[in-house]
């Protein structure tokens, strides 16, 4: 056992439950609760939204992916890099100005039916628990590595520590453990990153030479098709990773922790700078493990590369910088678990409870007692579903994620603000498919079904693809567009123009009109 990494984990944790502890002394209404009171400024939600961008998937699978499998590791980096230009221009602004709580409001605001909102908020449940799951198998892997503790037990201890957060901090908690392990994150990765590129003479050309031929790939290291075989897989990720960001619930309730959309707008900015440095030097991290931890003993440690990064730091700056970027890649998973955590929370009570079932109804009492209730069951699936997937590389399950949400809210969202002709047969046509479509394919592919063994049942996969972005995004599209044609247009369709104007200007123009007649 690593007594300095348990030391350091103790410290972090011990922060994170200060913060939860006075934060849960301000969390008195819903508004607290689901959006910190809109009290945060564009730069302080442009971290927390890199905290929460900025993964397991991101800190330890892509370091592992870029280790084992050359350039198509670094796939994954300019895909979630490229996928805030999509949030910047399209979704931001709007979804601030149309929405309240989650990404349900922002739909509502158009078509007012029970049907719309309870369908977006299946969707958010089912992404974030999807999201999930890596966070708890890379916390999983993280914990039995250092302190011995088995892989089941790891999972169990995030989860609980996850809900404390979200149950007793909601959103104030949530932003400012992710505020925090966002610079602890960017320091730890600067540091290595900065000693891999001295071990090459902060030489580039010397860095691509020498990794390459330390690696068994040799040569074809730092070319594509070592991981992703066939052309359309790869187009089919990149897909996902461009497309998804703009559909995860857990970074679309983030605009909602700020008071207007020109704050929202700035937050994206601020985390596209955070998260565009981060992910230039996740290179250094890959090829550093690669040249100075070896494959073998990548694969010794984890099997899908999860390690890659905290062995590369013990290599290159012993137990210390191990125990130090250990603890911080724990921080990492507990603050994106979190944010998971309430965003689906979040999803069930406002959406689900007080809307649908209470019909508007509901209490702030009892919409936050319903959140807490949802915070604990979303856990507790999430955890069972983690332990099944202990195998696979955590920036892969995230890409899957990522496929679901660019399917299921994304057409949605956009048509929503740009089709005139949209209408509510439409919106739920277009969520559903993309939500079943996208789920059934990867339930057919290759990453459940596998000839020899390597997947979790033996057989052949009758969908040849690993991420289904490229069928699935448009058939969420297809949905959408068939669905309203289809359908009867109902009056929601005469309300564009007002909604074109409220997502531009955060103007409701039917308030405006009926104060002017008062």
């Amino acid at each position: 056992m690593n007594y300095t990494a348990v030391a350091l984990f103790a410290a972090i944790v011990g922060l994170t439950l200060v913060i939860t502890y006075f934060a849960a002394r301000k969390t008195k209404t819903a508004n607290d609760f689901y959006t910190a009171d809109g009290g945060l400024t564009g730069a302080q939600n442009g971290m927390a939204i890199a905290g929460d961008y900025m993964s397991a998937a991101s800190f330890l699978g892509i370091a592992g992916m870029i280790a084992l499998a050359g350039f198509d590791g670094f796939f994954y980096s300019i895909g979630f890099l490229v996928a805030y230009l999509v949030v910047l221009y399209l979704v931001a602004e709007p979804l601030r100005n149309l929405g309240k709580y989650t990404m349900a409001d922002m739909i509502a605001a158009r078509f007012n039916a029970s049907k719309v909102r309870g369908v977006a908020a299946m969707n958010s449940i089912v992404i974030s628990i999807f999201y999930m799951i890596a966070q708890l198998v890379g916390a999983g892997a993280l914990i039995e590595l250092l302190l011995g503790i088995p892989y089941t037990t790891s999972v169990i201890i995030v989860g609980i520590l996850m809900t404390v957060y979200v149950v007793f901090g909601g959103m104030t908690a949530t932003s400012w453990v992710q505020i925090i392990k966002a610079v602890l994150l960017m320091a730890g990765t600067a540091v290595i990153s900065f000693m891999v590129f001295a071990k090459f003479d902060f030489s580039i050309m010397k860095m691509f030479s020498e990794v390459k031929q330390a690696t068994p790939l040799g040569d074809s290291f730092l070319n594509p098709g070592n991981k992703f075989k066939l052309p359309l897989d790869t187009i089919s990720l990149n897909l996902a990773l461009v497309l998804g960001t703009a559909g995860l619930p857990h970074i679309l309730i983030r605009f909602f922790t700020v008071k207007d959309a020109p704050t929202a707008r700035k937050s994206v900015v601020y985390a596209t700078w955070i998260i565009g440095a981060f992910y230039i030097l996740t290179i250094f991290l890959g090829f550093g493990a690669a040249a100075f931890v070896g494959s073998e003993d990548i694969i010794a440690a984890n099997a899908a590369g999860n390690m890659a990064a905290p062995l590369l730091a013990q290599a290159l700056g012993g137990d210390l910088l191990f125990a130090f970027v250990a603890a911080v890649a724990f921080a990492t998973i507990l603050a994106v678990v979190a944010g998971l955590v309430l965003s689906a929370a979040s999803a069930f009570a406002h959406d689900f409870y007080s809307h649908i079932l209470r019909k508007g109804q509901a209490t702030e009492k009892e919409q936050m007692t319903a959140a807490r209730l949802a915070s604990i069951a979303v856990a507790l699936v999430s955890m069972v579903l983690a332990l099944f997937a202990q195998s696979m590389n955590v920036a892969f399950l995230v890409s899957l994620a990522f496929a679901v949400a660019a399917s299921a809210n994304l057409p949605v969202i956009l048509l929503t603000i740009f089709w005139r002709r949209f209408s509510t047969g439409g919106a739920v046509t277009g969520m559903m498919v993309g939500l079943f479509s996208s789920l059934i394919l990867v339930v057919l592919s290759p990453n459940i079904w596998a000839v020899d063994g390597s997947a979790l049942f033996v057989g052949e996969a009758l969908f040849p693809l690993a991420n289904p972005g490229i069928v699935s995004i448009p058939l969420g599209f297809l949905g959408a567009i068939i669905g309203t044609l289809v359908t009867k247009s109902d009056e929601v369709a005469g309300n564009f123009e007002r909604i074109l104007v409220k997502a531009n200007t955060g103007i409701d123009t039917a308030t405006e009109v009926a104060a002017s007649k008062e």
